[in-house]
Order: C-alpha cells, then structure tokens, then sequence
C-alpha cells in the first residue's frame, strides 16, 4: 500500500510551480504590463466571483454556515469531523473514513437516515460529489485544507440539483485566493505511528490564480473488534488515501469569470478481518463560468469517473466468500442558472440542471468450505434527471417572501441482473423495464426581520430522490447478513415545514432555534424479511419532528460553537412493514450534540476543546441491536514558531470512550480509540 512515490511526485509539482511562478515574477519585472505574468505574492489581488452571492432569502431555510477556521481546525483533520459541528449531520455509520467502508459513507440531515445512501445533496463548487453508483459522500476528494466555506441547508430542496437534496443540501466551497497562502505545507504524526501530509501551492497567474494540492493519509489502523472478540484473523483497518487536485481560476472580462478544476483520489481500507480489503477512486473535471453582470448566472458541466472493489470474509470461517471486483461508474452532468435584472427588490433564479449516473458491478462468489469459485454476478444500469426550476425573493422592507418550483423528468433505465455457476452456465438473466415520469419539488419561506437582534423565519418544502443504482440492483453481505437489492424501489418524497428565530443577543453573541416536521413517503431502508436476509423496500413513510439549537459566542479571544439537536423519527409500515410500525430508523440517534471552546489570542495561535454526544442508535430496522450513546471529547491546538510556521497537536477521542459503529448479534466493531497527533504547518 506505498505511495511514496506519489507523494514525491505532487510535492514536487507544488513546489515547481511555486519555482517557476517566483522565476516568472523576476524575470518580468521590465516587460510590459499586457504580457501575461505569473506572480507568487501579486501587490494587488484581481477580485474574481467565486460564486453567485447569496440570495436574500438564504437564511430562511435554516442555513448554517462554517468558515474555514473550523474546517481546518478539527481534532482528526477530516471533512466529516467538521461537519459533525453542525446539528443533526449524520453518516449512516459512526466511523469515519479511515475506518468504515466507503459505500456507508452516506450523508443525511435530521435524522432522515435508515440506509446507507445520501440524502442530503452534498456539492463541491456547485457540482455534486456523491458516488454516481452508490450515492455514498468520498470525503477524501474534498480535503479541509483546500475548502473556504461550508453552507447547509436543511429541508427539501427545489433549486439547482434539487433531485437528491431531499433532507437538505451541504454546498462545499474552495477556498479563494483570499484565503490562500502563496504556499502550504502540513506534516503530523500520531501515536499509532500514523501520517499526514498536505501540500499546496496558490500563486497568481495572469489576472486570475491556479491552486494545486495533495494529501497523502497512512495508517496501520486500529483493531476495530474489542479485545475479547479477536481472532487470529482479526486486522487493524489498516488505510492509505491520496489526492491530487488543481483549480484555475482566470477572469475573462470584468463580469465573466472562468473557473476549471480536476481531482483524483485513491482509497485504500482493510476492515475486521485480513484480506478484507475495500478501495474507491475517482477522477473528476469540471469546468464553470459566473458572471456577475447585470444578468448574473453560472454555468457549470462536469465529468466523474469512479470505481469501487470490496471483499467479503467469513466471520466464522475467515475466508473470502465474496470479491465485488468491479464497479465502475460515470456521472456526467451539468447546470445553467440565470438572475435577470427584475429590480432591486426582487432575486429572481431560473434555471436547468441534468444528471446522468451509469454502472455497473462484477462479482465472484466463493465458497467459505472449498475457496473455490461458486458463481459470478454482474449488474447495472442508468438513471438520469433533468430538472428546470425557478424562484424569486421578494423583500419588503423589513419582510422577505421567498417561493420556488421545480420540475423534474427522471428515467431509470438499463437496469439488468445476471448470474452464472463457476463454469460460465447462465442461472438468471433479468432485464427491467425503463421507467419515466415527472416529479414536482417546492419550497417556499418567509423572513422577517422583528429588530436589528431578531429575525424570525417559517418555510415549507416538498423535496424529491431518485433511488441510487446500487439501491436498485447491487445485493451486499456484511456477513453473515445477506441485504438484496430491489429493482422496482420507486422515488422517495419529501414533505415538511420549520419555524425558527435568529438572536443577536449582543455583540458577538448570537443563538438559533428551529422546530421542524419532516415525511419521507416511500423512504428505503433495509427490511429484515429473515434473520439472515434483507432487503430493500419502500417504507410507508418516516416522519421526524424535532428542534435543532445553535449557539455561537466571540468574546475578545474566547469563542464558543454550540449546536444540539432532538429528534423523534418514526417508521410509519403496514403491510410487510407493520411489525416495524412505531420503530425508530436504523442508526438514527434521538439526541446528538456538539460543543468546541476555543482561545485564539492571536491570527496564528489557537487552543480548542470539542465535546461531542451521540445518543442511543439501533443498529437494525428490529431494534434488536444497541449502539450506545457515547460522548468523546477531541482538541486541537496551534502555536506559532515564527516565519510562517506553526506547531500542531490534535487529540481524538480524549476520554478513550468506546464508540460502538456496528452490533450484529452482539458482534461489534468499535471507532477511533484515543488518537494523538503532532506536527508542523506552515502557511496556514
């Protein structure tokens, strides 16, 4: 699992375009100002839109925002860390990325989970990330270090790539020249002898800038099973994941901005058991243009390209039984959103946007006695969306209406199952039939400013997800469970409301509240039809009502960053699902908190303390199997060293709790045990 040569590699490309960029610096010092120059440190930085700005009506649908201070901050130095920050955030498992497997990576909001898929849209400069088979959130193709700027939006979505933002939308943001040092670099250790290596280089280039970044993460793992449930067979999870990403970023008038970006990314994790080993990888591009003229708009066309391979082992004979030695995807897609100029009192978008996800899966099984093969599997198929949509924001004085409308045609299509014995005989051969409709989303809210301290804000929404093709038609084991999949799953429906207030209780002291209900009407989850086997089905429906609390304190060098939230989610069943009837969803916790205290004395010097509370999960849909609540506490700490260098330590998981992520039968798997790191920064 080495990739030091990679590593080299990209270090080596930052630190030549760091050389060229000052070579260029010098050697243009007498030529004229209409060549084209590359500068590290330019005396005057070019305003470039990053962006279109905020509507006005933003905040009425219960936005949170975190800035790059808390992004990059956090006690493990992951996106999903930081994240956790906000108040009902979620992903189907407690692990984090170093130590579940990729396809759990699903990301919800209030408590809206029940399987492994996203149904929060997740974007990364406006294009989505999510696996176009899987609809699981690769974090690791978003590092930290390069992001400027965190939006959630809880509740349905009817804006652009609203198919999929059915609990809400998290929009991540690079970072702009702005935020960006010329140069990057972070180096840490911890106490497992585990690393982690950043690299990144912004000069300025012509009137724009380039941005080029790597990560590299290693790690010999920790032994996920408890002491007294390991075998010899038990493994640490073991990981190594690596990216490489590049952003240009050059204005081509004074109102039209160009912006292009590329990513690739490799994960590599070993879990439970030896030779159960997972990987995901990814290559992305995307090319955008925003234009902030009279007629703003933003035009985006993206290409994604990835893959996935797992291994299944016994956990009772320790041997392979299954290898998903393939599966590839494409996601293509693209969106065009224009504001015309309708006066100053009204922020008019309209708008069309197009998704297509394409895969396909192979798979051998094996026998658990002989080893030998007993049988492949291949599957796959299409799902495609085209979306138009339009919403205005009318403010008023002191009074913001906001209302939107989208409309969706969707097309599943494609679908096949196919399987054959070890000697190649064809046992099944099934082809699904295409499926087509039209699905109707909106949202509409009100905002109104009650004092200068006071706003208050009620909305409404009805949000749309497609269902994923791994949902569809890809069967998983975590063995010895069997979960199949189910060609016929149809759309799942939001419907839901939330009132709130936003109190500037003084300087620098500000609290949230929000009280919502949330129905998810065909929502998927995986039905215990045996004690072995599953399967995904359409739920009557979910219902969730609960409050969600933020509470945010800057007090000269003191800062406080609070946020709670209680949830009652329920699974409305009949029919096959009555006996589930009343249950809470799986891994949806009733109560979740998060807490950080932190003094910053100065811009280079931080000293933070985050408490964090999950409360009590079921692992299934029987409510059989407990994950218990479980409180950690992490820290992070940065001291300058001078001449742009810094000390840093981290700690995760202080108090060494241990955090149960899965529980079949009373077979767990426990997260990160207490974790040290220390290290250099430097830029940051």
């Amino acid at each position: 699992m080495t990739r030091f040569p990679m590593l080299l590699t990209m270090c080596a490309m930052a630190h030549s375009l760091h050389a060229n960029a000052a070579h260029a610096q010098s050697s243009n010092e007498d030529t004229s100002s209409e060549d084209t120059q590359v500068t590290l440190a330019p005396t005057e930085i070019i305003v470039t839109a990053e962006r279109l700005p905020d509507t006005p009506a933003a905040p009425a649908y219960g936005t949170v925002v975190l800035e790059r201070e808390a992004i990059t901050n956090t006690g493990s130095g992951r996106l999903e860390d930081a994240l956790s920050s906000v108040a009902g955030f979620q992903q189907f498992r407690r692990s984090d990325s170093r130590s579940s497997n990729p396809s759990a990576q699903g990301a919800t909001l209030r408590a809206l989970g029940g399987n492994a898929s996203s149904r929060a849209q997740v974007l990364l400069d406006g294009v989505p990330l999510s696996d176009p088979f899987f609809g699981y959130i690769p974090f690791n193709a978003a590092p930290p270090e390069t992001l400027g700027r965190i939006r959630v939006t809880r509740g349905g979505g009817a804006g652009p790539f609203g198919a999929g933002a059915l609990a809400g939308t998290i929009e991540l943001e690079s970072a702009g020249q702005d935020a960006l040092t010329p140069l990057a670099a972070s180096a840490l250790v911890n106490d497992r002898g585990e690393t982690e290596l950043f690299a990144s280089a912004a000069p300025g280039i012509g009137s724009g800038y380039a941005v080029v970044a790597a990560r590299w993460d290693r790690g010999k793992g920790f032994f996920t099973a408890p002491d007294t449930q390991r075998v010899p067979a038990s493994a640490r999870a073991q990981y190594e994941s690596w990216n490489l990403s590049g952003r240009l970023v050059q204005p081509l008038g004074s109102d039209l901005t160009l912006h292009l970006r590329g990513a690739a990314w490799d994960d590599q994790r070993t879990l439970r058991f030896d030779g159960a080993d997972s990987s995901s990888e990814g290559r992305d591009a995307s090319i955008r243009l925003v234009g902030t003229g009279a007629w703003q708009f933003e035009a985006v066309g993206y290409g994604q390209w990835r893959n996935f391979t797992n291994v299944v082992i016994s956990s009772s004979r320790f041997t392979r039984v299954l290898d998903q030695k393939d599966t590839p995807s494409t996601g293509l897609g693209g969106k065009l959103e224009v504001r015309p100029p309708v006066g100053a009192d009204h922020a008019l978008r309209v708008g069309v946007d197009y998704r297509r996800s394409q895969g396909d899966l192979s798979e051998d099984r094996y026998s658990a006695f002989s080893g030998n093969l007993t049988g492949r599997r291949f599957a796959g198929g299409r799902n495609g969306n085209l979306g138009l949509f339009v919403e205005d924001d009318w403010t008023i004085g002191r009074l913001v209406l906001t209302g939107g409308v989208r409309f969706d045609r969707y097309t599943i299509a494609d679908g096949y199952f196919r399987e054959e014995d070890a000697g190649g005989t064809l046992l099944t051969d099934d082809r699904f039939a295409t499926r087509k409709g039209w699905e109707t989303s909106w949202r509409a809210g009100v905002m109104y400013d009650a004092s200068a301290q006071l706003r208050l804000r009620a909305a409404t929404y009805r949000g749309l997800r497609l269902p994923t093709l791994n949902e569809l038609y890809r069967p998983f084991v975590v063995f010895p469970v069997v979960t199949n999949a189910n060609a016929a799953l149809e759309n799942e429906r939001l419907e839901g409301f939330e009132i709130g207030a936003d109190w500037q209780a003084a300087p620098g002291i500000a609290f949230s509240l929000t009280a919502f209900d949330n129905r998810v009407e065909g929502a998927i989850a995986n039905v215990t039809l045996a004690p072995n086997v599953r399967q995904r089905r359409n739920l009557d429906a979910i219902e969730a009502r609960g409050i969600e609390a933020g509470a945010k304190v800057e007090r000269g060098a003191f800062r406080l960053d609070a946020s709670a939230a209680y949830t009652d989610a329920k699974v409305q069943g009949s029919g096959f699902a009555a006996p589930l009837d009343g249950n809470r969803p799986p891994q949806v916790p009733q109560f979740a908190a998060s807490a950080t205290i932190a003094w910053v004395p100065g811009a280079d010097t931080r000293l933070a303390l985050t408490l964090r509370h999950v409360g009590k999960q079921f692992e299934d849909d029987q409510q059989s199997d407990v994950l218990p609540a479980a409180t950690t506490l992490d820290a992070f700490a940065q001291v300058p060293l001078g001449a742009g260098f810094s000390v840093v330590a981290r700690g995760e998981n202080l108090l060494d709790e241990d955090i149960v992520t899965r529980n079949q039968g009373g077979s767990v798997d426990l997260g990160v045990p207490r974790t040290v790191w220390i290290g250099l920064r430097y830029g940051f």
